[in-house]
C-alpha cells in the first residue's frame, strides 16, 4: 500500500445475479463511497491475502479515502458504507477498524 490507510473494511460485493459487476476487481480499485447521505467520495481499495475479488465474494480490505477531512466523526466500527460505481451500487464495506482518528465518530459506538 502505498499510503496509510484510514479504515479497515470486510468488503462484500453483489454478484451479477443481484446487479453488481461482471468482472472481478484487483488491488487498487477505486470505488465511491456513500459517506454521508448527501456526500460521496472515493477510495482505494488493497485488499487483505487476496490480489482478486469476484463478484458475490467478501473480502478485507484497506481503504484509504481521498479528503477525509471533509467529512470528519463520519465513521464507526460496525457502520456499513455502500460501495457504488458512479449511482451503481457494486457491494457494501463494514468497518472493522478505524485508523485515521479524524473520522472516527466515537459517540455512535456508545450506541
Amino acid at each position: 500500500m502505498r499510503y496509510k490507510p484510514d479504515i479497515e473494511a470486510e468488503i462484500t460485493f453483489l454478484s451479477t445475479e443481484q446487479g453488481g459487476k461482471t468482472r472481478s476487481v484487483l488491488s487498487g480499485y477505486r470505488p465511491i463511497h456513500l459517506i454521508k447521505p448527501d456526500y460521496l467520495t472515493s477510495g482505494e481499495h488493497t485488499y487483505i491475502d487476496v490480489q482478486e475479488v469476484a463478484p458475490g465474494q467478501i473480502a478485507r480490505a484497506y481503504i484509504k479515502f481521498l479528503a477525509p477531512e471533509e467529512y470528519p466523526d463520519t465513521l464507526w466500527v460496525g457502520r456499513v458504507i455502500n460501495v457504488q460505481e458512479g449511482n451503481h451500487l457494486v457491494g457494501y464495506a463494514k468497518v472493522l477498524k478505524i485508523f485515521n482518528k479524524l473520522l472516527e465518530n466515537k459517540s455512535e459506538q456508545l450506541h
